[in-house]
């Protein structure tokens, strides 16, 4: 089941679909066909089966006309049933929009992505060979101009980097990070926040902790009270008391968040109900929240 590590790095993806063709082209060096669109289209391959099949995000590429697909695919751990249903995403996009279509795997986890870039064999000499991106192939965003112009980049930067050794480099990176976030509207840049937060060592978070404040402008009220305050206090108290209750209430935090982003301010009940449901609840509301077409669909 999907969980809000998985939510999350879709969530990047979907608010910036020219993530994926950027990525591909810098991080591992693919060559694109020239595009002056790019958008996210249904996931949903069912039509080609029986059985339902929904990749996680596709992205077309445009020129007039589709000219290249990118099935995205957020991966947690090795899947033996993804081997069956990856090459069939790929052909029902390129059946679909008549284009080369690529499948593009994102990991946290780099036993995963080595898992993952092993090409699969569809019979008859004929080899499937996913993209592959890791966490150590995602660029090191320590140019505050760069991660400005490119917000979600910055954040990917941070969850991928966040555990390194080297806490002055994580330290640049996540502050980077956030400060791109501040420019964003408030329900966003608070879930950028929360994203990169849960991706930190605890040592990082000691240093942000550490930062005079004072260097930094803040362009709002969310700014002052989110980054000024304390950037690291809520995740490092968990972390420290290492809780079930610690985990469930940060859950908890992040599904009300993306589902008022999605859906705008909650209806009391629907509130309740949320702050009701088990961490096994939360993690399937967040599985819907990006793909259901109402509240209630993703509360279920």
């Amino acid at each position: 089941m999907p969980t809000a590590l998985h939510e999350s790095l879709l969530y990047l993806f979907r608010n910036r679909p020219a993530l994926a063709p950027e990525l591909l082209q810098e991080a591992l060096g693919l060559v694109l066909p020239e595009h002056t669109d790019v958008r996210i289209e249904s996931a949903d391959f069912s039509n080609l089966q029986a059985a339902e099949y929904h990749a996680d995000l596709v992205v077309l590429l445009s020129h007039g006309k589709p000219v290249h697909g990118i099935v995205v695919e957020v991966q947690r751990q090795p899947s033996p049933d993804k081997q069956f249903s990856w090459p069939l995403y790929v052909a029902g996009m390129r059946t679909r929009f008549r284009c080369p279509v690529m499948l593009f795997v994102v990991t946290a986890d780099e036993t995963v992505a080595r898992w993952a870039a092993r090409p699969i064999d569809l019979g008859g000499g004929n080899l499937f060979v996913p993209m592959v991106l890791g966490p150590a192939a995602v660029p090191e965003i320590t140019d505050r101009q760069r991660a400005a112009a490119e917000p979600e980049l910055a954040v990917l930067s941070a969850m991928a980097h966040g555990r390194d050794n080297d806490v002055e480099k994580v330290t640049a990176i996540a502050t980077n990070a956030m400060m791109a976030s501040l420019a964003l509207d408030d329900e966003r840049a608070t879930l950028y926040f929360d994203f990169i937060r849960a991706s930190l060592s605890q040592a990082a978070k000691e240093a942000l902790q550490a930062m005079d404040p004072s260097k930094y402008e803040y362009q709002s009220e969310f700014a002052r009270r989110y980054f000024a305050e304390g950037i690291a206090e809520g995740e490092a108290r968990g972390e420290a008391r290492g809780e079930a209750r610690g985990e469930a209430k940060g859950r908890l935090t992040m599904v009300l968040r993306q589902l008022t982003v999605r859906f705008g301010a909650l209806p009391p009940r629907a509130e309740e109900r949320v702050r009701a449901a088990s961490i096994e609840e939360l993690d399937a509301i967040a599985e819907r929240v990006l793909s259901a077409a109402s509240l209630d669909e993703a509360i279920g």
